[in-house]
């Protein structure tokens, strides 16, 4: 077809989906990243110039798997997230204690875990049915939400915090929770950080935060990749592009 080819890095799409509603990314910014297969925290500067700091990933499971996977226990629908969002309008979020994985003293302050959270809600779900009844499902979806937002908003503010960043950026398909965004806002407007979501079409809209990346990569200059550029599932995200700009700084080993 005549056209340019750029290799591009999933998870820096879902950080250039905010831009494609609320116009360039803050220098700096913290960015959250939520979906079914990844929950990662990071600090960009330059998307597409500077190196993409990474901050943290899940050690296990991502958010959005553990909705996935507790909306399954639970007799919900898949996706999961979407079906846990609309049962816990009907629960307490208090009713039930679920852990808030490593957020103790000593635990890695950007990592997260949600394996435990999920095998949490079974063994409560299994207690139910052991006495003959089912689980109340509204309050475990509501307590489980409540867990999961705790968590993402709490290690993101601290980030915000530790790298003295006043914007917040969430993307992905769990930014779509009404919790999480919920959570976020009030914990940013009590820290004085600006909270960017994108809107919830654009937080699962595949096709748009790739040519949204793209977009950025052409403005900037980039030279396109070669036509034999391969796919690459255990790519590091360092830079926007699988093959960085000419002149980009190169991070020390």
């Amino acid at each position: 077809a005549g056209l340019p080819l750029y290799g591009v890095h999933h998870l820096a799409g879902h950080v250039a989906a905010d831009t494609l509603e609320h116009g360039p990314l803050p220098d700096p910014c913290v960015v959250l990243i939520v979906s079914g297969g990844h929950t990662s925290l990071l600090l960009v500067r330059d998307l597409v110039r500077e190196p993409i700091l990474h901050l943290g990933d899940t050690l296990d499971d991502a958010a959005g798997e553990c909705f996935d996977k507790v909306a399954r226990i639970l007799g919900l629908p898949y996706p999961g997230g979407p079906a846990i969002d609309r049962a816990a309008r009907a629960g307490d979020p208090l009713a039930v204690s679920f852990p808030r994985p490593l957020t103790r003293p000593g635990d890695d302050p950007y990592a997260f875990s949600f394996s435990g959270l999920k095998t949490a809600v079974a063994r409560w779900a299994e207690r139910h049915r052991l006495r003959g009844e089912e689980p109340p499902v509204a309050e475990g979806a509501a307590a489980l939400q409540e867990a999961v937002a705790d968590v993402l908003t709490r290690k993101a503010l601290a980030a915000c915090r530790a790298y003295d960043v006043k914007t917040l950026i969430v993307v992905g398909g769990v930014a779509a929770n009404s919790r999480v965004r919920g959570l976020a806002e009030q914990r940013c407007a009590a820290a004085g950080i600006e909270l960017r979501v994108p809107p919830m079409t654009l937080c699962t809209d595949n096709g748009a935060m790739i040519a949204a990346v793209g977009d950025l990569l052409v403005r900037a200059g980039a030279e396109p990749a070669p036509l034999n550029v391969s796919i690459d599932p255990s790519a590091p995200l360092e830079y926007a592009a699988l093959t960085p700009l000419p002149g980009t700084p190169v991070k020390a080993a």
